[in-house]
């Protein structure tokens, strides 16, 4: 699978090279920040045309994930959408692509900022969920413990030969969890950022996707 295993709240859990969180022992596939239908809010909004092609990208990477772990519980872990109108206005065959691997499977959504709403497509709606002493949310609350979130999209930048390098990443410490971003068309946020920085305490690590992803000292900026 060329995942890096490591362990959290007494969870062996799988970094995989796309950005998916993989559960063994509870045969659950979880993944953050999908934003389907970013390139159509875009288009709505005024802003750059991109070609939209990310929907289907996006799902294809979750279709493969799923085929590799035999995941039974799929865990998406908030800003599933890009807003509301994007879920609604997907294209029929793109829903039928979702719909497919939904199908016969355990489906959760859990609450973002971009797709605050319920969404009619099936699967259970949560703000929250809490599964063997884990809990999983969208944004990380301070002070909070066995916690596993997304939002913030982090990224790390290294220096290798003169080069500068940035990749998606997970971040992890003794308290908490943070996914990459699993969408097409995602931005990050660099982990050595306050607002990162802030959250994860030292000592975190990055774990830097790849093939196989590769775990790193978390860059902080804060001293």
């Amino acid at each position: 699978m060329n995942g890096h295993l490591f362990t959290f709240a007494n969870a062996a859990l799988t970094a995989l090279p796309s950005g998916a969180l993989w559960w063994e022992q509870e045969c659950l596939l979880c993944v953050s920040d999908l934003h389907l239908g970013k390139s159509d809010r875009m288009a709505r909004r005024g802003g750059p045309m991109l070609p939209p092609y990310e929907v289907l990208e996006t799902l294809d990477r979750l279709s493969s994930d799923i085929a590799a772990t035999a995941a039974t519980h799929i865990l998406c872990l908030g800003d599933s959408f890009d807003d509301l109108a994007a879920a609604r206005d997907m294209a029929p065959e793109l829903t039928d692509r979702l719909a497919s691997l939904m199908a016969a499977r355990r489906w959760t959504w859990i609450a973002g900022n971009h797709d605050p709403g319920p969404v009619d497509l099936g699967g259970t709606y949560r703000a929250e969920l809490a599964l063997s002493g884990v809990t999983f949310r969208h944004i990380a609350i301070p002070g909070e413990t066995a916690e596993i979130s997304g939002h913030y999209h982090p990224k790390a930048r290294l220096t290798a030969r003169g080069r500068t390098l940035s990749r998606r990443c997970f971040l992890v410490d003794a308290d908490r969890l943070i996914l990459p971003a699993y969408g097409t068309y995602t931005g990050g946020l660099y982990c050595d950022r306050p607002a990162l920085s802030a959250l994860m305490t030292v000592g975190a690590q990055a774990i830097l996707l790849g093939t196989p992803p590769r775990p790193i000292p978390m860059p902080r900026g804060d001293g």
